[in-house]
């Protein structure tokens, strides 16, 4: 029987399905003939309200962002994390073994930090290999970190140190990068040439503005004050499944050129050939950036687990932080003045955080854990 990974994710945002089917092609890659399965362990085994979670994610960030940051801030330290995993053990044990018995695989992978311990608790003494793939750039929480793991894999030398704050092994945890899709791998692409693919104006500055798979807020509030302000520009938007929104924007009259989009497939072509990507500190959207190596304006971040995220592209000279459209605007014509020379440097900057062999580094530490010969 071939060998088998079970990727552990959860659609809390984009950013845990992205790194892991990044992660699976590279393992297909690597390894021949690999079974790789990847599982919603919260909407499909976890107990209620945990189970929904995936559903009321984007509307508790847009409209409960407070009560979020205390939540985090108060489940956030490796004493407190352990003691709130261990309350909750008694009342995850039975969906954990339904997981297990449902999903078998010599390697379990979880990119979310609520599979973590208590999916180690439900392995018992002859568990598999077990790794913990962390998908927050910097601003780890402590549910991410558990000493169980046979390997935990980091995306930048802060989340490390986090780590090793929380316990764990130094051999055991390693600085891989965060995993993005192949199509963002490439580095800087020709702009030329995809603002041809998409039929855009070629001379234009351009910015694109992204609201995540769901469209969510300040994206509509940044689109309008772009189109009050009249600046000579081109501007792209991506609505998401955000139907509604991409209704009202693409029915407005605009005073430059303007391209409204619902969910799409080739971003990695729209970063390319924009001049500055405008979106939320997302982890995905900022490496993919990064990897295309497109400077960011950062219009929000969700308290506790983005605010590192906004610190590294700051620090590193990739972007700014712009949370009110009105600070937006400002950046973009002040970008657009000055000429090519600032973007440029930012752009350098980007390059320089990149991280293109994330996923290909990640697939090997988790082949390095695979039997060389699986028998049924």
């Amino acid at each position: 029987m071939n060998a088998r990974v079970t990727i552990l994710m959860s659609d809390t945002g984009g950013g845990h399905r992205a790194v892991a089917t990044a992660v699976r092609s590279e393992l297909w890659k690597l390894r021949r003939g690999l079974r790789v399965e990847m599982v919603d362990g919260l909407l499909r085994y976890a107990p209620y309200p945990l189970n929904r979670l995936p559903d009321w994610y984007a509307r508790i960030i847009a409209h409960g962002k407070g009560l979020w940051r205390h939540g985090y801030a108060l489940s956030d330290g490796c004493h407190r994390a352990r003691a709130l995993n261990d309350a909750a053990r008694p009342f995850v044990r039975a969906a954990v073994r339904r997981l297990l018995h449902a999903h078998p695989a010599e390697v379990l992978v979880s990119t979310h930090p609520l599979l973590v311990g208590p999916v180690l608790d439900g392995l018992g003494e002859r568990r598999p290999a077990f790794v913990t793939l962390v998908s927050d750039l910097a601003s780890a929480h402590a549910w991410w970190f558990d000493r169980r793991a046979a390997r935990t894999l980091v995306p930048t030398r802060v989340a490390r140190a986090r780590a090793l704050a929380c316990g764990l092994a130094p051999e055991r945890v390693r600085v891989c990068g965060l995993p993005v899709a192949a199509a963002f791998r490439a580095g800087p692409r020709d702009r030329a040439a995809a603002r041809r693919k998409l039929g855009w104006e070629a001379e234009q500055f351009t910015a694109l503005l992204l609201g995540g798979a769901e469209g969510m807020a300040p994206l509509e509030q940044i689109a309008r004050a772009l189109r009050a302000s009249a600046m000579p520009m081109q501007l792209a938007v991506v609505c998401g499944r955000n139907a509604r929104l991409r209704a009202q924007l693409a029915a407005l009259h605009w005073p430059f050129p303007a391209h409204v989009y619902g969910f799409m497939e080739n971003i990695a072509t729209l970063m390319s050939a924009a001049d500055v990507v405008v979106t939320k500190a997302g982890p995905s959207t900022v490496m993919e950036a990064l990897n295309c190596g497109r400077p960011l304006l950062l219009s929000g971040a969700i308290p506790g687990q983005e605010e590192g995220n906004v610190r590294m592209v700051l620090e590193g000279g990739a972007g700014w932080w712009t949370p009110r459209p009105e600070q937006v605007l400002e950046r973009l014509r002040g970008l657009r003045q000055a000429g090519r020379r600032e973007l440029e440097a930012a752009a350098a900057a980007a390059q320089k955080l990149a991280a293109p062999g994330a996923a290909r580094a990640v697939a090997a530490e988790i082949v390095a854990l695979l039997p060389e010969l699986v028998i049924a």
